[in-house]
């Protein structure tokens, strides 16, 4: 079997792969955006490959570098089966919708037949479970541990067995149980997001998170938090809750427990929901402060904006007071959605901090801030950065190296080849240097 990579084979987004399989006959893994510096040469989203024998696409997980061009494969004429885990296929419209909203059309009308078209497509499918979805070819999904239904999938073909990872999960990511090596993998498509760096701790990670938090109240500051709707808000939340219990302990800033918690972001309350609702699909942890908290992402001093307006009434009302909150918006990498109106307004105040907790790819603006630049473009105008900027790894989603070698490890017998897809050009080679050295091949 031989694969074709659409996207995601460098950089860290538009997924798309293609896994030929006999004649002209194929299967794609993922249909992704591409975003940030990887956007460059794919400024037309539109399906540039001929679809021609492709019998399913198969979804590991719906961050829209991964399903954000999905449309436009059905608008390229595909109208095959379109599989994916159970959670996954209660996500994907909703993610959809916003992505088709927000970069294509906001005719309510040809979104909700987009929509349309979609979900009869969708196969859901569960996990665990070897599933046959053509004459010689069987698959299973297996939890990735990366957001609430992401996957890694196992495709099985002439007795060959292709594995291709979809974004792993740190070790450290609350909710979700960390993924689990397959039992077999003749060729493993391997993300390597973080293929060169370990993460910081769990605990260090909260105790970091904490200290910001209080210095926020003290200094009567806005802490801003980028954060993508799906996975980062979620697991805020939840360790936002654990930090609120005690903080007033270890810090001497139990007023933490006043300072307005702001959520401002429709869509990350629709996945908030959705989160809630499938808690069957969380760790053992969880499940546990489950039962005996019945809402572990619910506090009291959580605000959830909603509306337009809404928003921008609470803008004026930061920029008029001296009082000091906490900012938890998208998009993730800052390259539009709510957040993008807060840092335009408290990036040039020194009282400010924004706090990245998840991965910055290269020409987004979140990686300009992160960077320690002065000044950072956004909407066509160049604003000043003099707030305080902290990056906490151990929030990211994404396994690092640690994790994907164990991974790799795991698996008892080894791989004949490994491909390493989805990272920068020194991610990959931290990874592929320290696969080598345990005699892997990686290609």
């Amino acid at each position: 079997m031989e694969i074709t990579h659409h996207g995601g084979r460098s950089g860290v987004t538009g997924s798309c792969h293609q896994l030929r399989l006999t004649g002209d006959r194929s299967v794609l893994i993922d249909c992704g955006s591409f975003q940030g510096r990887d956007a460059i040469g794919h400024e037309d989203p539109r399906i540039d490959f001929p679809l021609k024998g492709i019998e399913a696409l198969l979804v590991t997980h719906v961050h829209i570098d991964h399903i954000g061009r999905i449309p436009y494969l059905l608008a390229a004429g595909f109208d095959r089966p379109i599989y994916c885990s159970q959670p996954t296929a209660r996500l994907l419209p909703v993610m959809l919708e916003d992505s088709i909203r927000l970069g294509i059309t906001r005719n309510r009308a040809v979104i909700r037949d987009v929509l349309g078209d979609i979900k009869k497509l969708l196969k859901p499918l569960p996990y665990g479970t070897w599933e046959k979805i053509g004459n010689d070819l069987t698959v299973r999904y297996q939890p990735a541990g990366h957001v609430l239904g992401s996957s890694y999938v196992e495709i099985e073909h002439d007795s060959q067995r292709v594995v291709f990872s979809g974004d792993l999960g740190s070790r450290m990511t609350p909710i979700l149980d960390d993924p689990k090596s397959p039992e077999r993998a003749d060729t493993l498509v391997l993300e390597s997001t973080y293929g060169n760096r370990n993460h910081e701790g769990r605990e260090v990670r909260l105790q970091a998170l904490e200290k910001i938090l209080c210095h926020t109240m003290r200094n009567k500051g806005v802490t801003i938090i980028p954060a993508f709707s799906l996975g980062r808000t979620q697991e805020l939340l939840y360790e936002m809750n654990r930090i609120l219990e005690n903080i007033g302990y270890k810090n001497q800033c139990s007023m933490l427990g006043q300072i307005p918690i702001l959520v401002d972001s429709p869509l990350a309350r629709r996945l908030t929901e959705i989160y809630t609702d499938m808690t069957e699909f969380w760790d053992a942890e969880a499940k546990e402060v489950l039962s005996i908290d019945d809402q572990p992402l619910v506090f009291q001093n959580l605000i959830e904006l909603d509306g337009h307006r809404e928003h921008q009434k609470m803008i004026q009302r930061l920029q008029s007071r001296n009082q000091p909150a906490i900012v938890i918006a998208g998009s993730g990498m800052c390259v539009g959605g709510r957040v993008v109106n807060y840092l335009k307004q408290f990036l040039g105040r020194e009282s400010t901090d924004v706090v990245f907790i998840g991965y910055q790819a290269e020409g987004t603006p979140g990686r300009v801030i992160q960077s320690g630049r002065s000044t950072v473009r956004l909407d066509g105008r160049y604003y000043p950065i003099r707030a305080k900027v902290h990056t906490l790894t151990g929030y990211s989603a994404h396994a690092d190296q640690s994790d994907l070698l164990k991974f790799v490890q795991g698996i008892p017998e080894k791989p004949k080849e490994i491909r390493l897809v989805h990272g920068e050009a020194l991610a990959q080679a931290g990874l592929r240097e320290k696969l080598e050295g345990l005699s892997y091949r990686v290609t």
